[in-house]
């Protein structure tokens, strides 16, 4: 015969049964919680209840078996018959079961772990989203969070010292201290990262929700901040440019009318010292010449004036003629320019000096040297009047002339003492 249960109490099987009784119910008990959170089926709930019943029923005996050990003979009127007949049971009955019942438990776990990798649980989502390298957090309209990974919780740790628990609250420390941008706000937390936050409302199974995001856009946003700060030295550079621009426009007019009144200034001097020498020496001057000058002078008083053309002769030339009509003389040492620039600046600067010869000095002779080398030519004009009584400032004529020399790069000096020389210097 079969020893029964109550007969091995107390020792090394019983207790092993015991103890395999209360982990079959703690382990079918943690299977049944998980199917009604993952909302299982039917065919997986029915076996998953009725073999955690079992499992708790038999360890209800175990118990009640130990507890009859320690009754008084007058408390053994307690143990009610049937209770009797479970006792005396054989164990190995009782260990079958627990058998069987941990083959099922052991079914479930597997199915469950299955299910897992198969299907989309709460706890797949939540690993997924605290894996994500941005930080994310659901809350109901009263701001309690719901749902909040890992990241999220770091940040909210760094910028606030506690862990997340008040969305609202959460997200008045992040605009207070954030750079909002196009509905987004931008904050550095102490680590140094730069993290953009957006709120958005969510609406699931008709119900309101707020979803915030923290996304890391530090590599961009000091990107944007080297471009706005490159955009603001654009903008300056712009704001000069244009005032530059301004300032050369006015610079053209000036240089335009300066050149105008220079102009206007040696053609007048010129007529004007023709005539007199005509009136004071009408024997030695051509009255033809005058007149064609004056002609010409009314031409450019009303704009009719034309630069000569290629069959007339250029300005050096008609200079050497109209200096013979106010009574100077030009002594010529070297070769004259060929080229057309030269030519032009050194006409401007003999029919200046022979002017101011006759208006100032008293004279009636230049003297024009000339020094050429394969970089430079030197033209240096001195007069035989009386020297000048000061230092000479340079206006009108003299100003115009120096104008048109630094501007081809040449250079222009001139000297007072101890007799009038001007030294003019240009490029080949």
């Amino acid at each position: 015969m079969m020893t029964s249960l109550h007969s091995i109490g107390g020792s090394f099987i019983y207790i092993t049964i015991c103890l395999v009784s209360l982990g079959l119910v703690t382990g079918q008990l943690f299977v049944l919680m998980q199917a009604i959170r993952r909302k299982r089926s039917r065919g997986f709930m029915i076996p998953a209840v009725l073999n955690l019943l079992l499992g708790l029923c038999l360890f209800i005996v175990m118990m009640d078996c130990s507890m009859s050990f320690i009754y008084s003979p007058e408390d053994a009127l307690l143990i009610r018959p049937f209770q009797h007949k479970l006792f005396d049971v054989p164990w190995i009955v009782y260990a079958v079961i627990e058998l069987i019942c941990a083959a099922i438990l052991i079914w479930h776990l597997y199915s469950d772990r299955r299910f897992r990798r198969n299907h989309l649980t709460p706890d797949a989502i939540r690993q997924t989203l605290d894996l994500l390298p941005a930080g994310i957090c659901i809350s109901d309209d009263k701001g309690t969070v719901l749902l909040s990974n890992l990241k999220m919780n770091e940040i909210c740790r760094e910028l606030t010292g506690h862990i997340l628990s008040d969305a609202d609250h959460f997200m008045k420390q992040v605009e207070a201290t954030g750079d909002k941008q196009s509905g987004s706000y931008y904050v550095k937390i102490t680590s140094g990262t730069v993290c953009r936050f957006e709120r958005k409302p969510l609406t699931e199974s008709g119900k309101q929700y707020n979803c915030l995001t923290a996304i890391d856009v530090t590599e961009r946003y000091c990107v944007t901040e080297e471009l706005k700060v490159k955009n603001e030295h654009l903008q300056e550079v712009k704001r000069r440019m244009q005032a530059v621009s301004e300032l050369t426009g006015d610079m053209f007019v000036a240089q335009e009318e300066a050149s105008a009144r220079a102009a206007l200034h040696n053609q007048l001097g010129q007529v004007l010292l023709m005539g007199r020498h005509y009136l004071n020496h009408p024997e030695s001057t051509d009255a033809k010449l005058v007149y064609l000058t004056t002609a010409q002078m009314n031409a450019f008083l009303l704009g009719e004036y034309s630069e000569p053309t290629e069959e007339q002769d250029d300005l050096l030339s008609q200079v050497f003629v109209m200096m013979q009509s106010i009574g100077v003389t030009v002594d010529v040492h070297g070769s004259l320019p060929e080229q057309a620039g030269h030519r032009t600046i050194l006409a401007h600067a003999v029919q200046e000096c022979a002017a101011n010869t006759v208006k100032h000095a008293g004279g009636d002779r230049l003297t024009l040297m000339v020094d050429q080398s394969e970089e430079h030519i030197k033209y240096v004009i001195t007069n035989n009047g009386e020297p000048p009584k000061a230092p000479i400032e340079e206006s009108g004529g003299l100003l115009s002339l120096r104008r048109s020399i630094e501007e081809t790069g040449g250079m222009m000096i001139v000297q007072s003492h101890p007799v009038f020389m001007l030294t003019i210097k240009l490029n080949n």
